[in-house]
């Protein structure tokens, strides 16, 4: 590691375009062990809102790129007030859980329902490991439950405040070479159709649908009660360290197959990048390192925002002060595995196939690496195949490559510039993030791709579910 800076940086130090008052503020942060953040069960397990207030009636995602003012707000509390409002309310009508989907899948002009009602554990069988469980529940209130039965989910994702039904609509995952993602847990399912009618579900009973409503965009109707496979509550020890970025890269198809969970962080323009592994361990007491991403994030921007003139002084000093680090925890799965995310951001992501990877990963950090504005870290995960037809995942074992711009900033570049480097490796998209493909595109990525269409016509054949997103999507009219 250098510990002076490159001599063709050295006289920019002190120069008229960055103080030393600057440098000197950069070297006191930048740091993967600072001071640990509280994270305490309760705030996350609540049910919370179903978006953000807009305002008069308005919604809005997380990110506040989404929005719409509905006609009416609806809030259920049992299937049959949700079969007759869904035959009954001004179209489009459009679910929303936490609002977490990048993507325009809520905004609609005609009804906005909410699920939260659809909540709470509602039988377990220990002895087979089975929950049955409201489909509007959130991931984190579900996992604190579980955890008072001595059980667990088999693996969550980054975030845990997304509801059930939305995290399964949209293909949402963890990461792990061995683990598919949150939709396969389902083996069984209640779903009321815009038509008012009850339809029930399983690998044994309409596996046709079963197949297509685990992930469905929210279009074949509305998703109340999920069956999940889950097992006993166990203990995972994660491990995060820094290193060379290059050194990651190619050490990275052993630390899939080598740990239970393995994901990446490259940082651009640093030359480093971030590993996380956790594996099971026998119980023990829970130990949490003093880790705070939030702080990690906003000391990036910081080198970006002073040093983005001087790229190789901004990689020289992320280098002085991110290489080397190291930090390791212990506690129960869910309480490591999904993570807060307080720093708002809009995302893209795709899912190539697992062979191109790691190649799809160094083209997508080269394009970023030319906007000297980009500071967020590309997010590398596994996924392992399954058979719900729209999924990401389909027959096809994956790695899934996250790029993100801060809410308040450009992220067009994304689209355009990183997208065509995911189209080269066949990329399919996270269906709750940004993206910009057509149907065309997508027939040829999902092979079941016109046969989900037919049975979404089937099922809807007013287009009631369909907003002005989902109608380009799928070619199809949104009449509402």
């Amino acid at each position: 590691m250098h510990h002076s800076p490159p001599d063709d940086c050295r006289r920019d130090i002190t120069g008229p375009g960055l103080a030393r008052r600057h440098f000197n503020a950069l070297a006191g942060g930048l740091w993967l062990g600072a001071a640990p953040r509280a994270r305490s069960a309760d705030p996350r397990a609540q049910p919370g809102t179903a978006a953000e207030a807009g305002g008069a009636g308005r919604w809005s995602n997380w990110s506040g790129l989404q929005h719409c003012a509905p006609q009416q707000w609806q809030g259920p509390a049992d299937e049959n007030e949700l079969a007759a409002l869904l035959t009954g309310a001004p179209g489009p009508l459009r679910f929303v859980g936490a609002g977490h989907s990048f993507s325009p899948l809520v905004p609609t002009s005609g009804t906005l329902v909410v699920m939260d009602g659809f909540s709470g554990v509602r039988r377990h069988d220990a002895a087979t490991q089975r929950v049955t469980v409201g489909a509007g529940m959130r991931i984190a209130a579900l996992a604190l439950q579980l955890e008072e039965l001595g059980l667990a989910l088999p693996n969550q994702g980054d975030i845990d405040v997304q509801s059930l039904a939305g995290s399964y609509a949209t293909g949402t995952h963890g990461t792990g070479a061995s683990l598919p993602a949150l939709h396969a847990q389902v083996r069984a399912l209640r779903l009321i159709t815009p038509a008012g009618q009850l339809l029930e579900a399983s690998r044994e009973r309409r596996p046709e649908l079963f197949d297509a409503a685990r992930v469905s965009l929210g279009t074949l109707g509305a998703l109340t009660e999920v069956e999940l496979e889950v097992q006993p509550r166990f203990y995972l020890r994660r491990r995060v360290w820094t290193a060379p970025t290059e050194e990651l890269l190619e050490a990275a198809p052993r630390l899939a197959t080598a740990h239970r969970h393995f994901e990446l962080f490259v940082l651009p323009h640093t030359g480093w990048s971030a590993g996380i592994v956790h594996d099971e361990v026998p119980a023990q007491p829970p130990h949490r390192a003093g880790s705070d991403d939030e702080r990690l994030l906003t000391d990036l921007r910081r080198l970006r925002t002073l040093l983005g003139p001087w790229p190789a002084l901004r990689r020289w000093m992320a280098g002085r002060l991110i290489g080397g680090r190291e930090e390791v925890s212990v506690d129960l799965s869910w309480r490591l595995l999904s993570n807060i995310r307080d720093t708002r951001f809009n995302e893209s992501e795709y899912h190539v196939p697992a062979e191109q990877g790691i190649a799809c990963l160094r083209e997508v950090l080269a394009v970023l690496e030319r906007h000297n504005e980009a500071y967020f870290p590309i997010e590398f995960r596994h996924v392992a195949a399954d058979d719900a037809w729209l999924s990401p995942f389909y027959q096809r074992a994956s790695c899934c490559i996250a790029v993100h711009a801060a809410a308040n900033e450009p992220y067009a570049y994304l689209l355009k510039e990183v997208g065509p480097v995911f189209r080269r490796h066949e990329g399919r998209p996270h269906w709750g993030k940004l993206h910009d493909m057509e149907p065309g595109e997508l027939a040829e990525l999902y092979p079941r791709w016109r046969d989900f269409l037919a049975l979404r016509r089937e099922l809807d054949p007013g287009g009631r579910l369909l907003n002005e997103h989902l109608g380009r999507l799928f070619g199809e009219p949104a009449n509402g």
